[in-house]
């Protein structure tokens, strides 16, 4: 998968700040029809902390039947602390030396955080969007910001998640009676049909399946790095 747009990744707070202000400039948002979708990519990241090391899978999952054509991981350097609200410039470097490997042509990426319900517009799935450009879509377990009303207990009912008077993502029930996730358009898809394309990739469990896959890889090829170190140093 190419990467276009490009910069550096060492700033301060307030240098990643601005960028992040400038580029929401760039996010657009347009339908995206389930007919032409063909792949979907879920991806996602686990840490290894004691190692200082981000461990990114991205997982290409056949749509609409769902099978998973295509497995990258990738072992990064951990460069950038955790600072709320600046999470793609921790996670998206490694991320894209995982989505550098794949070679499926993917038509959507899911990514397990947020697209612009964010405090300036610009989570990791809008940033990561507008790297690739590509339909990105963020997923998240927990809300980051906004506040939203009364939600059905029935699969496929959503209500709007508002920020600061707009709309910025729905809370979607892709299980009836379980938690719901915060959906979110990140770059190149619209509110609609971001909710359309999470639940179509959910089946039995709340999350969508590429993300689900992708959450298994990185925590498997975890393991397997904390079973070789230990190895070794024995």
């Amino acid at each position: 998968m190419r990467v276009y747009q490009r910069h550096r990744w060492d700033m301060s707070y307030s240098e990643a700040s601005f960028l992040q202000h400038e580029l929401r400039k760039r996010v657009r948002f347009r339908p995206l029809s389930l007919g032409k979708i063909r792949y979907v990519a879920g991806a996602d990241i686990a840490i290894r902390k004691s190692k200082s090391q981000l461990i990114s899978a991205v997982c290409v999952h056949q749509f609409p039947g769902l099978d998973m054509i295509e497995t990258r991981v990738a072992v990064t350097r951990l460069t950038f602390p955790y600072i709320p609200g600046l999470l793609s410039f921790r996670e998206i470097p490694s991320l894209i030396a995982c989505l550098q490997k794949v070679i499926s042509r993917v038509d959507v990426v899911l990514c397990d955080g947020h697209g612009i319900a964010h405090p300036r517009g610009l989570g990791l799935a809008s940033h990561l969007g507008l790297l690739l450009r590509k339909p990105t879509i963020g997923c998240a377990k927990s809300v980051l910001v906004g506040t939203y009303g009364n939600l059905g207990r029935e699969r496929g009912d959503y209500c709007p998640l508002v920020y600061e008077g707009s709309r910025v993502g729905s809370v979607l029930r892709t299980r009836e009676g379980v938690k719901p996730v915060f959906v979110s358009p990140g770059h190149l898809i619209d509110q609609a049909s971001s909710r359309r394309v999470v639940l179509a990739c959910s089946g039995k469990y709340r999350l969508p399946e590429p993300i689900r896959s992708a959450d298994r890889l990185a925590g498997v090829e975890k393991r397997r790095l904390v079973l070789d170190a230990s190895r070794t140093e024995t």
